[in-house]
């Protein structure tokens, strides 16, 4: 490392209080706390929405495995995404249910963007996802109700639509299906009760 530091090894993320997500970006230990319930509902109703029609081929084309936090060892970084996904022609199938952690770059990355960990998904992990080869990146904002779709290109990550609001969008690389984005945000979760 440049300042001198020695590089932070897994046993760091280990030593983190309960309740804290590790990571190691270029060598340096990243932690952040357990993630506020608008953050929360986000992976979770975009992981259940993405499920049937993308990874059981129910109601759309299948081909994927998604999954919610999973650990990426992706060279010396060690990344957790809030939702990544591989195309099954590059994983068959998934790691065995004891791997801990996952090394092949997926397809397909979402990050759930919060006060705490906004400028850390987009200024450092974006461009390792890019360096490690993932397509596509989501970046959503629950507070301010965005989805932003980027597509890699060889020079950089390219903004493909930014889609806010609550009206169904289509957003590659799911654009198979539409998503009814009022769905990911808190309140009109709770009203639709």
């Amino acid at each position: 490392m440049a300042n001198g530091k020695k590089p932070a090894t897994y046993e760091d993320i280990e030593a983190l209080p309960v309740g804290w997500v590790g990571e190691i970006l270029e060598d340096e230990l990243v932690a952040s706390p357990s993630p506020a319930m608008g953050h929360t509902l986000v992976t979770s109703m975009l992981g259940g929405r993405l499920t049937n029609p993308f990874i059981l081929g129910e109601g759309g084309p299948g081909g994927w495995w998604i999954l919610d936090e999973p650990e990426l060892h992706l060279g010396r970084d060690i990344l957790v995404p809030d939702l990544a996904g591989w195309r099954r022609e590059r994983m068959p199938k998934l790691p065995a249910p004891e791997e801990p952690f996952v090394t092949l770059a997926p397809d397909w990355v979402c990050e759930v963007l919060s006060p705490s960990t906004v400028h850390v998904d987009r200024k450092r992990k974006l461009p390792i996802y890019h360096r490690e080869g993932v397509v596509h990146a989501w970046l959503i904002d629950p507070l301010a109700r965005t989805l932003e779709v980027y597509r890699r290109e060889p020079s950089g990550w390219v903004l493909t639509a930014t889609h806010e609001g609550e009206e169904p969008v289509r957003a590659e690389p799911f654009d198979a299906v539409p998503l009814r984005l009022g769905l990911l945000w808190l309140e009109r979760a709770a009203a639709s009760r």
